[in-house]
């Protein structure tokens, strides 16, 4: 069901590759760099870095083939040689919208070391803070599978913060949310309820496993936490398929699904209806048929 932090090494592996071969490269051409800008000429250097450095534009293939054609054409009218190897520099370092500012290192004698060097110090800086954002993800990833399975056995409530069982789930999922799901939370300040937390986490787990797949892990996911008169309410809502109108009094039967078959047992539901009833709670459903699902599970306070 879930992906663990062993998703998040290729990305570790694959920027500390880059860090080992780009590094002994840019060492060597920096000196050479900074003895033939000027002091002005240097100044651009590093604006052109950190332009590289703020982009976070991913173009698509149709996107990244219309901006070639139109650096390249752009470069020709200004007297650019190589316009075709600078078009792809430009696409590399994101800053293909502002390649007329840089008209003077392009015009430069050395264009091409100055251009090289701008990027193996891009790609050296991103693969460093993909390193720090993939060792942070694994991280919460352990933490969260620690705290998942540190099932509480005493049988008596405890006093628990709502938001943090939500998030210890939705850590769990982010390898399927990471790719084509919006995430939105909208989290008010609710005082701490007298539960079963691990019990809760089986809870938001079913409902956000049932949400990703109605979505086929592409579209909107919204979670929400709110206060409705005496009730905590926890709502979750997914922009999938939906529930036709003869199946929403069956959902909550045991063994009884709307997936297809070998994809699921039909006890998710069944076992989410038994937990909310074992708070005093309440379950309510919403659903239209192509639009998406809700559902708000509501705790006593």
């Amino acid at each position: 069901m879930y992906q663990s932090s062993r998703g998040l090494t290729p990305p570790i592996r694959s920027s500390a590759e880059s860090l080992s071969s780009g590094l002994k490269q840019t060492l060597e051409q920096l000196p050479k760099l900074f003895q033939v800008l000027t002091p002005e000429q240097q100044e651009k250097f590093f604006a052109l870095l950190e332009d590289s450095l703020q982009s976070k534009v991913t173009l698509t293939v149709k996107e990244k083939r219309a901006a070639k054609k139109t650096i390249t054409a752009e470069l020709k009218k200004s007297g650019i040689e190589k316009s075709r190897v600078f078009t792809d520099t430009f696409i590399s370092l994101g800053i293909y919208e502002h390649a007329d500012q840089y008209l003077s290192l392009l015009k430069h004698p050395h264009s091409d070391l100055i251009f090289d060097a701008a990027y193996q110090l891009s790609t050296l800086t991103r693969s460093t803070r993909n390193i720090k954002t993939a060792v942070e993800r694994a991280s919460k990833v352990i933490f969260a599978l620690k705290t998942f399975a540190r099932f509480d056995q005493s049988g008596e409530k405890i006093a628990s913060n709502l938001q943090y069982g939500l998030e210890t789930v939705l850590t769990l999922y982010y390898n399927q949310i990471k790719h084509g799901v919006d995430l939105i939370k909208e989290y008010e300040e609710i005082p701490a309820i007298q539960c079963y937390p691990d019990e809760l986490n089986q809870v938001w787990t079913n409902i956000v496993h049932n949400a990703l797949q109605a979505m086929e892990n592409k579209g909107t996911l919204k979670v929400a936490i709110s206060q409705r008169d005496n009730y905590a309410v926890v709502s979750i809502t997914d922009s999938g398929k939906g529930i036709p109108d003869d199946m929403k009094d069956q959902i909550f039967t045991p063994f009884f699904t709307t997936k297809g078959a070998g994809e699921g047992s039909g006890l998710g539901l069944d076992i989410v209806k038994k937990i909310v009833d074992k708070h005093d709670g309440k379950i309510e459903v919403e659903s239209e048929v192509g639009k998406g699902t809700s559902f708000s599970i509501l705790l006593p306070l």
